[in-house]
């Protein structure tokens, strides 16, 4: 138990020790794309707390199907939100402390 305890700590020490992957501080390009990914997820988590009151009925409303695929319609709509322009600003904040992060390594 001891040593399974010992291996534990030593993974644990090496993984602390590991440096994330580095990016070039000449690609921006890669650091705008990383920061509409994390606006695009943060629009859909706050969509997802909008839509979650909202109850559907009708004809083609409601049911199993469409529990399954709001989901994926949320995603969609943080994407669009992400994509358009600047978004809500999000992005562009990410974009400009990874660059920023970037150069001071």
């Amino acid at each position: 138990m001891a040593s399974d305890l010992a291996t534990v700590g030593m993974a644990d020490a090496a993984q602390m020790s590991r440096r994330p992957p580095a990016m070039s501080a000449s690609n921006p390009a890669q650091a705008a794309k990383v920061g509409r990914q994390f606006e695009a997820h943060f629009m859909s988590q706050m969509f997802e707390h909008m839509f979650e009151g909202i109850k559907t009925d009708g004809v083609f409303g409601g049911g199993s199907g469409e529990q399954m695929f709001r989901s994926l319609l949320v995603d969609e709509y943080g994407k669009m939100v992400a994509n358009r322009g600047s978004g809500i600003g999000i992005g562009t904040a990410v974009q400009k402390m990874l660059l920023k992060h970037q150069e001071v390594q």
